[in-house]
Order: C-alpha cells, then sequence, then structure tokens
C-alpha cells in the first residue's frame, strides 16, 4: 500500500528520542470539539518546563477518538510549537494494518520524528508471526520510525516477542513499555538490541526505571507534572540518587491521586492548577471527580 502523501524525513534520529517526553492531552470543549488554543498553550508549557520530546495522540491524549483530520491538526499545532527544539511523535491508535497506514499517511508530510503505535487489540489478538508481519507491512508502507506502545492487556506483546519484531523490522526502533510490571521492562533492556530505544510508561516507578537504564519516559505523569520529571531524569543520569529517590516518593502521590480509568482527566485537572486550560474529556468520559481533583492539587503542592 503506497503512501498518498510524500513522507517528510524528520531531522530527528532515532537516538535523538531519549528523556522525558510528553504525552500531550487533547483539551476538548464541552460540545467535544478540539480546543486549539489550549493544545498551543499546553505545548508552550511542556517545553518550557523542559521536557525532551513531545508524543501526539497517544492515551493521555484520547487518540483513540481522534479522526484523520483531526490528528493532523493537532501533529501540525504541535510541530509548530516546537519548533525543532524537540521531537514529535504521532500516536497511533487503530485496529487493522490498513487503518495504522491511513492514519501515518495523514501526517507523513508533516515530518513526526516517530510513530507510536499499538498492537492491534479490539477483542482478537493475532499471533505472534501476524502481529510481527503487522509491524512490517507499515513499517514498510511508512518508512517512518516506529515505536510499539506495547499497552493492551489481551493483546501485551512479550519482551521476547518485541526483541523479535525490533530485529525483524528495521523501522522499528524501539518499544513503549506499559503497564506495571518492572520485571518486563528490565527484560527488555536486558535482551534488545543495543541501539533500540526503550521508554518506560510505569508512571508510578519512573525512578527505578531510569535508574535500570530505560532511554527515557512516554507517560502520563510526565505531562501532569513535567518540571519534576525533568528534574528526576537531570538527577538520575547526574548519579544523584538520593535526592532522585525523594523527589520519587512526591512524585508516586501524585501518581497515586491520578490512577484511574479516567486518567486524561485527571492530567487534564493537573494541567489547570498549573495555570494550563485542560478542557474536557471527549465523551462519554466525565470530568476528574472532587475527591481526585483534592487529591492532585495537595500532590502538586508537594511538589512546588
Amino acid at each position: 500500500m503506497a503512501a498518498s502523501k510524500k513522507a517528510k524525513k524528520s531531522s530527528f534520529t532515532a537516538a535523538d528520542l531519549a528523556g522525558i517526553i510528553a504525552p500531550m492531552t487533547t483539551p476538548f470543549s464541552r460540545k467535544g470539539e478540539v480546543d486549539e488554543a489550549a493544545f498551543r498553550r499546553q505545548a508552550r508549557f511542556l517545553i518550557e518546563a523542559g521536557v525532551h520530546g513531545l508524543a501526539v495522540g497517544g492515551s493521555t491524549g484520547e487518540g483513540h477518538t481522534l479522526s484523520g483530520k483531526e490528528a493532523r491538526r493537532l501533529m501540525r499545532i504541535a510541530l509548530s510549537e516546537a519548533k525543532g527544539q524537540v521531537p514529535v511523535i504521532a500516536g497511533i491508535i487503530v485496529d487493522s494494518t490498513r487503518q495504522a497506514i491511513e492514519r501515518a499517511e495523514a501526517v507523513a508530510d508533516l515530518g513526526p520524528a516517530a510513530l507510536q503505535i499499538t498492537p492491534v487489540h479490539y477483542l482478537f489478538r493475532p499471533d505472534d508471526e501476524h502481529m510481527l508481519t503487522h509491524f512490517r507491512t507499515v513499517g514498510r508502507a511508512t518508512k517512518t520510525p516506529i515505536l510499539i506502545y506495547n499497552v493492551v492487556p489481551w493483546s501485551y506483546l512479550s519482551p521476547a516477542l518485541l526483541v523479535r519484531i525490533v530485529k525483524a523490522v528495521p523501522e522499528v526502533v524501539g518499544v513503549k513499555q506499559s503497564a506495571g510490571d518492572m520485571k518486563l521492562l528490565a527484560d527488555l533492556l536486558l535482551t534488545a538490541p543495543p541501539a533500540a530505544r526503550i521508554f518506560s510508561a510505569v508512571d508510578a516507578l519512573m525512578y527505578p526505571s531510569f535508574a535500570l537504564g530505560s532511554h527515557g519516559a512516554i507517560a502520563a505523569i510526565l505531562t501532569a507534572a513535567p518540571a519534576a520529571l525533568v528534574r528526576l531524569w537531570d538527577l538520575v543520569q547526574a548519579g544523584e540518587h538520593q535526592a532522585a529517590r525523594a523527589l520519587h516518593q512526591r512524585l508516586l502521590v501524585l501518581w497515586n491521586a491520578m490512577a484511574d480509568d479516567n486518567l486524561p482527566a485527571a492530567v487534564k485537572f493537573a494541567l489547570s492548577e498549573q495555570g494550563v486550560p485542560g478542557g474536557y474529556p471527549r465523551a462519554p468520559m466525565p470530568a476528574a471527580s472532587t475527591a481526585q481533583r483534592r487529591a492532585i492539587a495537595a500532590a502538586l503542592k508537594r511538589l512546588r
């Protein structure tokens, strides 16, 4: 399947994908329309906080609810606000090879640094051979670096399969490893090829993720408290583990307040507490509860 838009090569390479890559939320109005002004403000806030990259249209960004047109517009805005200072990754959460290629084509000419793609996951899971074929086909069609977003519980890819895909598909440059099992992250870091980029999305355990040698993180807590996460990354890279552990403890309080089935709403509230319009989740998801808002606000105060 040939791309309909000529792909623009990003000025960033896979090696530039490192550190704190904040997954942006998508602010919606009460009617469910994208609030572009709020999205621009969020991009500036994150970049000013020192993040090393942006990700658009992932789970935190409610990417599963976005149309191709909306995804393209958001990528264009993020890239314009980034001004080449940091790489911008395009999220793709779809359920077929054809859909993944179509969504990649929608942003190809904008020059994303990488595509963050989930395994297909609606109810049924393809076997390992067809999962590998899925990523190989998308890679050949898009010729854009791919990070596998390993997040769907019933379509979760083992470290062995992830390593196999990375080795077999040149466009797959790494993995965003989600869920809370640090053993799986450790196994992936141990067995992945040296050039592979392994990112943690274990929000509760950013400190040990960095200490284990992950190349960075792409996780909701980064967007809720970007300056603190940049600080944590810097502390670990400098070997200042006592200070890093102390900061980890305060961040864990924040994560415990945020962790919920309605995570994007929690991140949006955290942003609003820092002067960044969070907007509303897209229906049918509700705003964060009163109890959750109180807990998040209290945890953010401890980070100041």
